[in-house]
């Protein structure tokens, strides 16, 4: 049986984790802290970082400005200027920069705490602690939540703090707002798939970065070991790996899988790993190991579900190491942790 509590606080140590803020943002208090539904965690989160974040001092920027003016200010739009005649009545077209605080970053902000007061699954008080922190975005723009361009967000030294807020919001969009019917939209009543699956790839890649670093953890591309490249190779698809550990000469690659169903069942109830997804960790493992010496081993490395049959392969294809295994969310973090660890092993010879 699955227990909800540990799930919800193990989703939110993979956000802090996913989204590179482990500090200053209240990590130890939230996650002595029990919620019933997962909108209220995310609430929770929103309240506390947007509450921290007003005393660090809300994100600002220049933003391009165009208005008529009596006096000059910044730079004349000499042509608008005398295409509209503003100067019959005394006045100027100006282009300027105004430091201002409708930010994209505070816009993505704002609506997203207004979809969660408006629509989500809410405690009172979490709901009030959220309203209680919308006055400091009074100057801010509301806009549609879907119209957010999360890929143009970019985060520098000023605003690096919103790495774990705004993550939040784009988690909250792309997988627990759509649906509509009959003119109402509502929150879904769990994270959806998609949205897991992202943040559980980013998450195991982040935890090995923050706790191994020395073992040069990433997502690179696997290059094709192609015999000879011609034009033609232009057409294969692209191996993006989502986590890479190296140890001297030895490379583990592993590839995250959340799904609804970690095996596939055949005709006869043959329950086995997934074909696609063992073929795929093998093309990489193969194409990675340009020195056919086995030193390149793959794992499949699923969230569990409830699901009877679970992945459980270690086996030596071709000189290659592959394997698949569960990871099991619903466990104690400091389990979650130690399996995690176990994995470096694989790395020995």
């Amino acid at each position: 049986m699955i227990d909800r509590s540990i799930v919800i606080q193990n989703v939110y140590v993979m956000l802090a984790y996913a989204f590179r803020a482990m500090r200053g943002t209240g990590t130890k208090k939230i996650a002595a802290e029990e919620f019933d539904h997962p909108h209220d965690l995310l609430a929770e989160i929103l309240a506390r970082g947007v509450g921290t974040q007003v005393k660090r001092g809300l994100h600002h920027d220049y933003l391009a400005q165009s208005e008529e003016l009596a006096t000059v200010r910044g730079r004349i739009d000499v042509t608008r200027t005398v295409s509209a005649r503003t100067m019959t009545r005394g006045r100027l077209v100006c282009d300027f920069d105004e430091y201002e605080i409708d930010t994209p970053h505070n816009r993505a902000l704002k609506s997203v705490i207004v979809l969660l007061i408006r629509h989500g699954e809410v405690s009172a008080p979490r709901k009030d602690a959220l309203r209680r922190v919308l006055p400091y975005l009074d100057a801010v723009t509301l806009i549609a939540p879907r119209s957010i361009r999360w890929d143009s967000l970019t985060y520098h030294r000023s605003n690096a703090s919103y790495r774990l807020l705004l993550g939040v919001c784009e988690l909250i969009v792309r997988g627990l707002l759509p649906t509509e019917t009959a003119g109402t939209a509502r929150l879904s009543s769990w994270i959806s798939d998609d949205s897991m699956s992202a943040l559980y790839e980013r998450f195991l890649r982040q935890y090995y970065t923050i706790h191994h670093p020395e073992l040069s953890p990433g997502a690179p591309t696997v290059p094709w070991d192609l015999d000879q490249p011609s034009l033609f190779s232009r057409q294969l698809p692209e191996m993006r790996t989502d986590v890479t550990l190296r140890r001297g000469d030895r490379t583990l690659v592993i590839d995250a899988k959340y799904y609804g169903q970690t095996m596939q069942v055949g005709q006869w109830g043959k329950a086995t790993i997934h074909s696609g997804n063992l073929y795929q960790i093998l093309t990489y493992v193969k194409n990675e190991d340009r020195a056919r010496d086995g030193s390149v081993c793959g794992l499949l490395l699923y969230a569990r579900t409830d699901a009877e049959a679970q992945p459980d392969l270690d086996v030596v294809i071709q000189g290659n190491r592959i394997g698949a295994r569960t990871l099991d969310l619903n466990h104690p973090w400091q389990q979650i942790a130690a399996e995690l660890e176990d994995i470096r092993l694989w790395l020995e010879p």
